[in-house]
Formats: structure tokens, C-alpha cells, sequence
């Protein structure tokens, strides 16, 4: 009972809270209430979903920086990885590199081009030479005395003649020089094939030479190429010359030839009192604003000089002298009132040191040199001493020795054969270097006459070995073996040899035309010999086979 009246009593009580009479503005708030929280919800859930989209839009730009910083540094680890397999690589290629170098060295100085002493090494050089049938003995005899002696007899008066003339020329050349401004010019000296007595094919041309000086107060200091690392490759052989004033110490102070700091200066020589290059240096015939000699200021000078001297004594002499070559501007010509002419090469050089190897200003074009690297690069001849060893060599030999005959008739041939397929890298200075070495690898007896034949062989052989290696060294560079009784200047001995064929190793088109010239002169040659040999009998030529044996 109690129970069901308390469960009464609050189901009225509860009836009268809730009576909307009697809590009217209450009730109204909680409607509005709860109308404005649903559209607070709605707001709120809005700005965090959007909150939710720009936290996953960081999240995905955070995720793409850090696979692109994970792919650099993958990128940076694998250069790092490439880099030192490179050094490596490197590092083993310049030991590789330097070995063979030593090992190339040792072997030059313990065997500098290599000829082969023996016939039997030199048997086995030529491929393109076998199957090839030189003439024999009494046939090369033959040939050379009607084609060789018979058109060289009268080159001892030519030689007399133009020397006569040249110095006359260059006596004049002095009286009309200022002795106090112009260069000071020496007397003249033959070089060449001229000189040496074996001149084949005409016309016949003179090569005289003609050591000139600075006048006074100057003088010439030079550099060469095996005495400075600043020559590049295509400079070997070649060197400057400074003109500077006698009283000038150019190697008391190390500030021209070391590069001191922008903070550093020399005590000796400052910016204010550096002698400055002026007209003065360029009427001593120097390169513009330098004080390095220039090869072509030198040759308009030399020109300029020897027209002025010729004006002079022209009224002595009943012919003509003129220029005869644009390319080679010491080339003259004398032309005689009856049609015939005499050339020569007159050309200035400087002296080295005090030697007679000369800086030559300027040398006849060939089809393998690519000419001068600049005008104030002079290239450095050895003509002097080539002659001298040829003329000490000979006084070694057997009497009317064949190396001078072995020399001339290969001349012929290769001139010959020039003649109708056209020039070739080859030149008359590569076959008396040929010359020169098999005269030091053979022994004196391998020279006597009745071996012309064996000798000629060993010649052609040796020049194809060459071709094929594309290397024919310098006599004198680099040779340890120069006789001492020549006073060569030990500078160039210890140098590096210099290749004279290095320029088939960059001139493809040229060497190939080379080598097609040289094998087409082997196959020719007995044609070429037979058409200017008189008809020797069948029995006559076997005589003469059984004397020799």
C-alpha cells in the first residue's frame, strides 16, 4: 500500500514540473537551444573535416619531400660510389700509364731506334718488300753512273757561283744597314742535299743560311722546347727567342717566371719601373707589345735588305735577281739574258747558344707539316751537324763507300714516282735520316761498294718499318750515341726523341696516300731503274756476278 501511494504521488508531482504553464520560457530556450548546438555541430564537423583534409594534404606533400630527399641522397650515394670506382679506375690507369712510360725510356736508352744490326732482322721489317726484285750490281752501277753522275757533275761550280754571289750580296746588305739599328749579319753557310753530294733531281737549289744579331746593347736569349714544360706536344722541335738588353739579368729574379698573389709584389721589379714592350722592341723586329722575336717581321726585314743591297750592285752583274716563290720568302732566282736561271734559298737564323744549331725563320712547305705554330716559334735545324757526320762517318769507310749512292737512288725513285702519282708525305729529309741511322747501326765494312745492292734493300726496308710504326726518330734528338768529336750539344741528347712521322698519326688521309706512294715505288722499281739504264749483255752482267762472288 504505501508503495503504490508513493508511486502516485510522484507521477503527479512529475505531471506538474512538466506542465508547460507552469515553466513556460524554459521550455521555449531549450527548443532554440538545441536548434542553434545541432547547427554549432554542423559547423564544427565542417571546419574539422576540412581541418582533416589539409592535415592529409600536408601529410602527402611531407611524404613526396621525403621520397624525393631519400631518392637525392640515393642519387648522391651512387656518384659517391661511381666517383671512387672512377678515382680508382684513374689512380690504376696513371700507375699503368707511368710503368709503361719508365719501362718505354730504359728501353729507348738501351736500344734508341732500333735498326737491327743484322741482315737477318732487317729481312723480316718489310711485308709490302717481299715478292719486290731489285736490279742487281752491274745494273745499279750502270744506272747510276748514266742517270746519277751524269746530270750532278757541274754542281760543284753551281755551288761555287752562288756562294760567290752571296757573300757579295751580304757585303752590300752590311754598307747599306744602320750599323746602330739594324740586325747584324753574319756570312752565309751551305746546308742541305747540295752540300752533302747528293742532289739528284733538278732544278738544283742552293740552301744557304745566314746568322744575323741584334746590334748593341741587345742580345738574344732563347728557350727550346726540351727546356721548358710550357711547349706543347705540337711544339717539339721548336723555340722562342727573347731580345733583351745585354746588361739585362733575366734569371736573377723568379717573378716573371712564377705567378706571385695579388697581395705580393717584387722589390726588384714593380708595376711602376717594368719595362714596358715600346716601337723600340718592334723596330728590333719583335712580335706586338712583346719582347719575342718575330719570324715574319725578320723575313719582310731580310727582303726589304736584300733588295736594297741588290739596287746596289746590280750594275756588276749582267743578270736579273728576284723573289721566285710567295711561299718561301728567301727563295731566289738569278735569270741570265739567255733564258736560264739559277735559284738559291737565302735564310735568316739565329744562333743557339754557342752551337751550330740555328732557330731558322722560316722553312719550304711540305704536304705533312702543318706549318709554324706561331710566328714568334722558330724551328730549330741540325744541318750543320748532319753534314759534319756524314763528312766524319765517310772518312771511316771503305773507298767510294755506296751509302752516298744508296741515298741518291732511292731519291731518284721516290721523286720519280712522285712525279706521275702525285706528292706524298715523304720528303728528302726522311730519306737522309734513314740514311743517317742505318750509317750508325752498320758496321764500316757493310758500306763498300759491291754491297749497293744489299744496302739499297736494307734502305727501303728499314723506311717501311717506319711508315707502318708511323715512327722515324730524329737523328740527333735524343741519340746517346752522337760522336763526342762533334761538339752536339748535350741539352738535345738527353731530350725525348723526337718523332718526325708524328704528324701521320693526325693526318690519316695524308699517311695512306704516303704509304700507297711508297708501295707503288717498290713495285715500279726495277721499271724505273731499267728505263734509264743503258742495255748491259746477259754475259757481261754474269761476269761481272762472278767477280763478285
Amino acid at each position: 500500500m504505501p508503495v503504490g501511494i508513493f508511486r502516485v504521488c510522484l507521477v503527479v508531482i512529475t505531471a506538474i514540473v512538466n506542465h508547460p504553464l507552469l515553466f513556460p520560457k524554459q521550455n521555449g530556450t531549450v527548443l532554440e537551444n538545441t536548434e542553434e548546438i545541432i547547427q554549432k555541430m554542423k559547423e564544427r564537423e565542417e571546419s574539422l573535416r576540412l581541418a582533416q583534409l589539409r592535415l592529409e594534404q600536408e601529410i602527402a606533400e611531407q611524404e613526396a619531400r621525403q621520397k624525393t630527399l631519400e631518392k637525392a641522397a640515393e642519387v648522391v650515394e651512387e656518384r659517391k660510389e661511381n666517383r671512387v670506382r672512377w678515382d680508382m679506375w684513374t689512380t690504376l690507369s696513371m700507375v699503368i700509364f707511368l710503368l709503361i712510360e719508365l719501362w718505354r725510356q730504359d728501353f729507348q736508352e738501351g736500344n734508341w731506334q732500333d735498326t737491327g744490326g743484322e741482315e737477318d732482322d732487317m729481312a723480316v721489317l718489310g711485308k709490302a718488300f717481299k715478292g719486290v726484285t731489285l736490279p742487281d750490281k752491274a745494273v745499279l752501277d750502270s744506272f747510276y753512273e748514266k742517270r746519277i753522275l751524269g746530270t750532278t757533275g757541274d754542281m760543284a761550280r753551281m755551288r761555287e757561283m752562288v756562294e760567290g754571289f752571296a757573300d757579295d750580296l751580304l757585303e752590300a746588305l752590311r754598307s747599306v744597314c744602320n750599323r746602330d739599328a739594324d740586325m747584324e749579319v753574319e756570312d752565309c753557310m751551305g746546308i742541305g742535299s747540295m752540300y752533302e753530294n747528293w742532289r739528284v733531281r733538278k732544278p738544283f737549289v742552293c740552301d744557304l743560311i745566314v746568322p744575323f744579331a741584334p746590334p748593341e746593347p741587345y742580345c738574344f736569349r732563347s728557350q727550346t722546347w726540351c727546356s721548358d714544360d710550357n711547349f706543347s706536344p705540337d711544339e717539339q722541335g721548336y723555340g722562342i727567342i727573347k731580345v733583351c738588353r745585354a746588361d739585362e739579368d733575366v734569371t736573377g729574379c723568379i717573378c716573371d717566371k712564377t705567378k706571385l698573389g695579388e697581395d705580393m709584389l717584387c722589390l726588384l721589379h714593380s708595376k711602376t719601373n717594368t719595362t714596358r714592350p715600346s716601337s723600340e722592341m718592334e723596330d728590333l723586329l719583335c712580335f706586338k707589345n712583346t719582347q719575342y722575336l718575330d719570324a715574319n717581321q725578320v723575313m719582310k726585314w731580310f727582303q726589304i735588305a736584300v733588295t736594297k743591297a741588290w739596287n746596289r750592285i746590280s750594275h756588276k752583274y749582267e743578270f736579273d735577281l728576284c723573289f721566285s716563290l710567295l711561299d718561301s720568302p728567301g727563295a731566289l732566282k738569278i735569270k741570265f739574258r739567255s733564258g736560264k736561271s739559277i735559284a738559291f734559298n737565302l735564310t735568316p737564323v739565329v744562333q743557339y747558344e754557342n752551337s751550330d744549331v740555328y732557330f731558322i725563320s722560316h722553312f719550304p712547305r711540305s704536304s705533312l707539316a702543318a706549318g709554324f705554330p706561331s710566328s714568334t716559334h722558330w724551328f730549330l735545324t741540325f744541318a750543320v751537324y748532319e753534314r759534319r757526320f756524314i763528312q766524319l762517318v765517310s772518312k771511316t769507310l771503305p773507298v767510294s763507300a755506296c751509302h752516298i749512292s744508296c741515298l741518291q737512288i732511292l731519291s731518284f725513285l721516290h721523286g720519280k714516282q712522285c712525279s706521275l702519282t702525285g706528292p706524298s708525305g715523304l720528303t728528302n729529309y726522311h730519306l737522309k735520316t734513314v740514311m743517317l741511322h742505318l750509317l750508325q747501326a752498320r758496321s764500316n765494312q757493310d758500306w763498300a761498294p759491291e754491297k749497293l745492292e744489299a744496302r739499297l734493300q736494307d734502305m727501303l726496308k728499314f723506311l717501311e718499318k717506319c711508315l707502318h710504326e708511323k715512327k722515324l726518330y730524329h737523328f740527333f734528338i735524343g741519340n746517346g750515341k752522337v760522336p763526342a768529336e762533334l761538339g752536339f750539344p748535350i741539352i738535345f741528347q738527353r731530350a725525348e726523341p723526337l718523332n718526325l712521322f708524328r704528324p701521320f698519326v693526325l693526318h690519316r688521309d695524308i699517311y695512306r696516300k704516303t704509304v700507297d706512294t711508297f708501295h707503288e715505288m717498290l713495285r715500279n722499281t726495277s721499271a724505273l731503274i731499267n728505263e734509264y739504264t743503258v742495255h748491259i749483255p746477259l754475259a757481261h752482267t754474269n761476269g761481272i756476278h762472278k767477280e763478285s762472288l
